[in-house]
């Protein structure tokens, strides 16, 4: 064997260890590893994909199998017949499935297997969110009277997981009582709301929002209420200060449901007594050149099913000549404000001449002991004769 022939074999033989060596490296990595799958979750009526991948294989199988352990797809090869499941991608490395028109009962661990000696699986979860149905409130009376307890009720089925439900009074959030309750693997969901119905319930809009994860935005149900209550009137007047002469009218202003339809008009209890120059038309009762025969208290009267209110105005007329330039008021203003003044005045006069008075008569008691005392203790001694007295006048003094 030449030189030349020998270094050839002497290649060949390591080629081959080398190409040996990988191989069994390669199968040793195949028979080593486990599938690879992820967790699904999908949302009710949707599709999933199940996806399984391996880095190496040597044309071993891939198999999924569904939470019952039956057999979905091995390899390319359908085993399970359901029309809703359907081969995405089958090779060496990959097998992904879709389940179509996916149902709660769908829902499970699935496993992939890889059939290496021994055989390898790895389990993926598919969750299904079931959605919920749109809301429905229950409790409405309509008409509702003022006064009543009413209780609202607000039902969604077929939530998995539990919907959230939330009440709104006008746009505002207001707190209901949730209970929950399971059907099977989904859930349904009741909130109530209860409230004394008021006046200012009337044309309020209630409304029940459902949120839950599969839904892009709330499903929600509006219900408006209607209330029922007693007429409730205002007399509103033209003039602030009513003078002779001039035109008055006066609107008897109503609140009620049902609205109170007629308005009824009278004068100190009996009817209107001048129709000429007093005119009713529907609410409002015009008076036209008010003189002083007018005054006296007016009312008017309104009622519905529920019942009557009335509502009182009492006219007074005024002389525009006695109210002089600057009307009654600036005259009583003037009037309070003269008053004001004397009695203040006389005050500072008492009060001065009790000043003076006290004065005067220490300087004299002071001045007629004077001359003898020592001291002005002394001299007020002196000017009372009285030991008592100068003691007194001691305490003034100092």
């Amino acid at each position: 064997m030449t030189p030349k022939q020998y270094l050839i074999f002497i290649l060949s033989g390591l080629c081959a260890d080398v190409i040996k060596v990988a191989g069994t490296k390669s199968r040793a990595k195949g028979q080593g590893q486990f599938p690879i799958t992820q967790n699904v979750t999908v949302v009710e009526g949707t599709s999933a994909n199940m996806t399984c991948r391996v880095d190496y294989n040597d044309n071993t199988s891939l198999q999924w199998s569904n939470p019952a352990q039956q057999t979905l797809f091995f390899g390319d090869k359908k085993a399970l017949r359901d029309h809703r499941i359907e081969l995405v991608r089958a090779s060496s490395q990959e097998l992904t499935i879709r389940i179509n028109d996916i149902s709660l009962s769908d829902e499970g661990q699935y496993t992939c297997s890889l059939f290496t000696m021994p055989v390898k699986t790895t389990k993926a979860f598919l969750t299904v969110l079931g959605v919920p149905g749109r809301p429905e409130i229950t409790g409405f009376t309509k008409p509702a009277m003022e006064g009543d307890i009413i209780t609202l009720t607000c039902t969604t089925t077929g939530s998995k997981p539990a919907a959230r439900i939330q009440w709104l009074r006008n746009d505002k959030e207001v707190q209901g009582t949730t209970h929950v309750n399971a059907t099977g693997k989904s859930f349904t969901v009741r909130s109530t709301l209860q409230f004394k119905v008021d006046r200012w319930d009337d044309g309020v809009a209630y409304t029940c929002s459902v949120e839950h994860e599969s839904l892009p935005n709330p499903y929600m149900t509006t219900e408006v209420l209607e209330v029922h209550y007693v007429p409730h009137l205002e007399i509103k007047h033209s003039l602030i200060i009513p003078q002779e002469g001039q035109y008055l009218k006066l609107e008897c202003v109503s609140t009620g449901n049902p609205i109170p339809d007629l308005v009824l008009w009278s004068k100190d209890g009996g009817e209107l007594p001048d129709i000429e120059r007093m005119i009713v038309e529907g609410k409002e009762l015009t008076i036209t050149t008010l003189n002083k025969t007018d005054n006296g208290t007016y009312r008017c009267e309104a009622s519905n099913h529920l019942g009557t209110s009335t509502a009182e105005y009492i006219l007074f007329v005024y002389d525009p000549n006695a109210l002089g330039q600057h009307g009654p008021d600036h005259a009583l203003i003037g009037g309070v404000v003269a008053v004001v003044v004397f009695i203040t005045l006389c005050l500072i006069i008492v009060l001065g001449r009790y000043l003076a008075r006290h004065k005067g008569t220490y300087l004299t008691h002071e001045a007629k002991g004077a001359e003898d005392a020592p001291d002005a203790d002394t001299a007020i001694i002196n000017a009372e004769g009285n030991h008592m007295h100068a003691e007194e006048k001691k305490e003034y003094f100092i």
